[in-house]
Parts: C-alpha cells; structure tokens; sequence
C-alpha cells in the first residue's frame, strides 16, 4: 500500500509501516534535526514542509498514497506540557485532518498522546473525518502490550474510507501480548545492568527502576542522577555506582529502533528527537492489525463486531 508520512520526526512511524510491508513514498515534516536523521536511514524523500500552512495539496496527492500516517506534535495535550489545546500546536491535529480531506487516502492513522481523547480538537477532527465518509476505529494502546519494553500509552485513529466505526477494535485488543514486554524480556543482559536511573518529573516519584520491569516512557530529556539525590519510597534499591541513566542510543533501542539505525546530531537534539518517536514496534504492531483486518476481509472471512468484542470482553 503506497504511504506517505505526515509529522514523521525521525522516522519511527515510518519504519514500523514499512517493516509490515507497506510502501512508504515520501515524508514530511519541519524539524531540521529530526529530517537529517530521516534522510539518512530511508531511500524515500522526506520533504521540510510547514504542515501548518498547506494550500497546495497536490504535493501530497501527487505521490497517490492509499494510506498516510502521521503523528501530529502532542505537546498542548501531553503531560508533560501546559494542556492548553489552544496554544497552537493542537491546531496541528486539524491540519492532519484537512489533509486527509483534501487527499481522500483510502486508509489513514493518527498517532497522539492519550490525553486527546479529552480534547476538542480531536472532537473536530473526527468531525472532519466523519463528513469525508471514513470509518474510525481508535484505542490507546500500551506500547509495552506491543513487543516494546515500556510503559508508553499512545492514542492511534484510524481511518477508512466507507467503512463501520470500530471496524479495527478486534484486531487492535486481540493482537496485544498477555504480559507486558519488560526491557529484560527484549535485551537480556546485554545493557550490563539491572538497575538504572531514569530522572523524576518531581521528586514525588521514583527515579531508580529495574530490567526486570517495563521502562517508564522514554522522555524527550536524559539527567545525570543529581548529586544530592535522595532514595524515594519506590526504589528498588539505593543509588550507587552501579546505576547509572541509559545512553542515548540505549533510549533508542528501548523506543525498538534497531541497532543499525543511524542517529546524528547534538545530544540535547537527539535526546529530544528520540524522546518523540514513535516506538517502531508500536507503530509495526497497528501496521499488521491494519494487514491482518485487510486479509480477513479479502478472504471473506467473518469480521468480529464491536458487540461481539465486548461479549468477549476484549475491549
């Protein structure tokens, strides 16, 4: 299926499409460091491109995408942001949205943070989506339910044309694993620790935390343990010299970029643009429920309803 990526930072969203076999045209996007990361690792063209100021929607259509993908930029929804859906960069989930109504792809997904659901800008638009005569099936999907080993709540909508709302929800909830992947599970003991450090949004919570559990989301920042650093209630263990925070490029690796992707820039930049992604496992996992949905209905196989899935308790 011939793919474009909207938002596509460094490329996780990207990868885990193209892992599942799907064609991947063109990406977009305008931050410069995140585009020189892209260019380096994708044989396809990623364009720098205001995606906020689009008139001319031909530079998307020309590429004939039956599928775009993106995730617009989450930080007036997020957590760790003012959640302020208004201070502009929520305006960015419309942009996606009259893109997909100008280009009319057969499919699209939108990737965000879960705290949109809450939000009026997703309201609007699934508004825009549902006049187009889409379809949406969305979930907030655990990432560590997903062949990633870490506790990453991420928000996916997904759209097809002339389709049922929650045509997708079977596949989405079904498909997760029974337990979630802990970074022992995905590394072993080829990090040569079992405990590291991973700094506290406030020291109201923990900030030692072990292989043998998910790692807590990767963050767009990376701090040495402080030096006045005192031990919380939910730390498995003192601070010591054997903790120590991850590497940059282990950050990457628990986000499942593999091991040969090629990372450049300033530290600060890359922790950023790492701290961003999409974990490439995470977007693989929506890729081959989106596949496995499609061969089902090719081979006319019965598709699971929403009232079934809730029988069945799998939503």
């Amino acid at each position: 299926m011939q793919t474009i990526d909207l938002f596509s930072g460094c490329g996780g969203l990207s990868l885990g499409f193209q892992k599942a076999g799907f064609e991947i045209m063109a990406a977009f996007d305008n931050w410069k460091g995140a585009i020189d990361i892209y260019k380096n690792n994708f044989e396809h063209p990623i364009f720098e491109t205001d995606l906020s100021e689009v008139n001319d929607y031909s530079i998307f259509s020309k590429f004939k995408p039956s599928m775009i993908i993106g995730g617009p930029p989450c930080q007036d929804f997020s957590s760790a942001g003012k959640r302020n859906e208004n201070n502009g960069r929520g305006d960015l989930t419309i942009s996606f949205a009259n893109i997909i109504a100008n280009v009319k792809p057969e499919w699209f997904v939108m990737e965000n943070v879960e705290r949109i659901i809450k939000t009026k800008k997703l309201h609007e638009a699934k508004m825009i989506f549902k006049n187009i005569g889409y379809g949406l099936s969305y979930a907030i999907l655990d990432a560590s339910y997903c062949n990633v080993p870490q506790a990453r709540k991420r928000f996916f909508l997904i759209g097809n044309l002339n389709s049922s709302d929650n045509f997708l929800d079977y596949y989405l909830s079904k498909n997760q694993s029974k337990k979630p992947m802990t970074v022992f599970d995905y590394f072993g003991n080829s990090l040569g620790i079992e405990y590291y450090y991973r700094h506290p949004r406030s020291y109201q919570r923990r900030g030692i935390f072990s292989i043998y559990e998910p790692s807590p989301t990767i963050r767009g920042v990376n701090r040495p343990i402080p030096k006045n650093y005192q031990r919380h209630v939910g730390d498995l263990i003192e601070v010591d010299n054997k903790v120590r925070p991850l590497t940059t490029l282990e950050r990457s690796y628990i986000q499942t970029f593999p091991k040969d992707f090629k990372f450049s820039g300033s530290k600060t930049d890359l922790e950023q643009i790492i701290g961003n992604a999409v974990p490439v496992n995470l977007a693989n996992y929506v890729a081959e429920c989106i596949n496995e949905y499609r061969r089902d209905k090719l081979n006319k196989r019965p598709i699971v309803s929403q009232s079934v899935m809730e029988f069945y308790n799998y939503g």
